[in-house]
Order: structure tokens, then C-alpha cells, then sequence
């Protein structure tokens, strides 16, 4: 396990932040690690934690989501081995595979300098900090109204799905870097209104077809960790390989009592 530590200029939280640049996960297994994580952040004393991780080939569909968003057949999900799991996240219906990078964020809205209800406060600085690390990228991202993800030039680049419990927050945002975009056209992850009031699905693009060029995972991980860090003004930022925990050591968990945000 490697441990650096990066100091960055705020009047922040005075708790560090523990960043965790983990591997491949299944849902299942990630949604057993997530109340976990929630429950040691809220209660268990646990330092404020961001984990940043890729999840095995799936479809989420948030509490803004239905079935209804995913334009494949259930003949079709079998065949490319897809399956939808509902979740106890905020947020839509989002593809998930390579080239996706995923980012949750569990801590205590008193480590963070929040009050408890203070629910729109934190979405507006996580989202700040999503828009933030696109732009370092080089993309010119805008904050989508009404809905959560942050949208490019060509799609949404960034779908968030959270969830508040107990004065805490979990789970986080999926940020299409460089994957194939084939099936993200057919899943609508979130929604926007036009100025004449109509409701216009959104698909998820990717950050390589807004700009149009190769982008490294790697960069993508690195923008995530420093503008999040930013956003919410941690002073000492803890990065470390892994998992918080194994995901060998947790079973699948199959509902997760969290209320959602977005």
C-alpha cells in the first residue's frame, strides 16, 4: 500500500481526508461496502472518505430513474451480460464499464462544516468540484438544471447519485472519461427542460468526445481527488491503493436503507 500525502491551501475541515484509488468492483459488493463506509463515517469515527474505483459492467437505475430509461431488451442485457440493479442512491438510470471512473464520497456533515439539513449546500460544492475537475481536463462543463450531472458540449459528462443518512452523505458521481458510447445512447440518465418547458432526455457522452482527443484515466483520477479536496477545503488529503476495506471480506448486501439526494 502506498501513502502520500498532499497539503492543500483552505480554512477547511480540520480531519484530513482518506482517498482511496481502488480497483474493479461488482454493485453488489460495492453497495455492502458503501453502508459500511457510511456507518463508520457517521458513527464509527471514520476520517471523511473519498473512493475512487471502476465498477464491473452493469446499469444502476437511482430513485430518478426507472426501467423505463433503458431502451434494451432483457434478451439483450443477458446477451452483453448486463444487469440492472436499483439502488439506494439518488440520481438515474447510468451504465457503468470501462473507461468510466466512479467517485463516492462518505463523511459526516459535521466534518465537513455543514448542519445536518444543509443537503444543498454539500450537492453544490460536490458538484462545484466535479465541474472544477473538468475543467482542468479542458472541457467547458455547466451544472445541469433541475437534474444531477454536470453536462459538455456533447452529453452529460458526469452523473451524480447520492445519498444522505444519519447527518452523513455517501455514494457520489460516474464521469464518462474514454468509454465506448455505443449503449450510453440508450440509457437515459437524467432529464433537462428546455425553455418552452419541454422535458428533454439526456444521454451520457464522455469527456474525449467533448474535446475531441485521448484522455488518460490516470489525469482523470488525479483531477477528481485535487478539486474535490478543494471544493470542500480539506487542508491534509491522505492517498493510499485499495479499498477501505476488501471487498473479498464483504458479502453482498441486497437493499441499502439510505434516503437519496437527486
Amino acid at each position: 500500500m502506498s501513502d502520500s500525502v498532499i497539503h492543500l491551501p483552505s480554512s477547511g475541515p480540520i480531519r484530513p481526508l482518506s482517498v482511496w484509488l481502488a480497483g474493479r468492483i461488482d454493485w453488489p459488493r460495492y453497495a455492502a461496502l458503501a453502508e459500511r463506509l457510511a456507518g463508520e463515517t457517521t458513527t464509527g469515527g471514520r476520517n471523511p472518505t473519498l473512493v475512487v474505483f471502476e465498477l464491473e459492467p452493469a446499469i444502476t437505475i437511482g430513485r430518478l430513474g426507472s426501467r423505463a430509461d433503458v431502451a434494451l431488451s432483457d434478451e439483450e442485457l443477458a446477451s452483453r451480460q448486463l444487469p440492472i440493479r436499483f439502488t439506494g442512491r439518488g440520481g438515474g438510470a447510468v451504465l457503468h464499464g470501462p473507461g468510466q471512473v466512479c467517485v463516492s464520497f462518505f463523511a459526516a456533515f459535521a466534518d465537513l462544516g455543514f448542519g445536518d439539513h444543509e443537503v444543498g449546500a454539500f450537492v453544490g460544492r460536490f458538484e462545484n468540484g466535479l465541474g472544477s475537475s473538468l475543467r482542468a481536463l479542458g472541457t467547458g462543463p455547466i451544472t445541469l438544471p433541475g437534474a444531477a450531472g454536470i453536462m459538455g458540449r456533447t452529453g452529460l459528462l458526469a452523473a451524480v447519485g447520492l445519498a444522505v443518512r444519519r447527518g452523513g452523505v455517501a455514494h457520489g458521481a460516474f464521469v464518462n472519461v474514454a468509454p465506448s458510447l455505443e449503449l450510453f445512447h440508450r440509457v437515459t440518465s437524467a432529464r433537462r427542460v428546455s425553455a418552452t418547458g419541454e422535458v428533454i432526455p439526456v444521454t451520457m457522452s464522455s469527456v474525449e468526445a467533448d474535446l475531441q482527443r485521448r484522455v488518460r484515466l490516470q489525469d482523470a483520477r488525479t483531477a477528481l481527488v485535487e478539486s474535490l479536496a478543494m471544493a470542500f477545503g480539506f487542508e491534509t488529503t491522505h492517498i493510499q491503493a485499495g479499498f477501505p476495506v476488501a471487498p473479498s471480506a464483504i458479502g453482498p448486501r441486497p437493499t441499502e436503507p439510505m434516503s437519496r439526494v437527486g
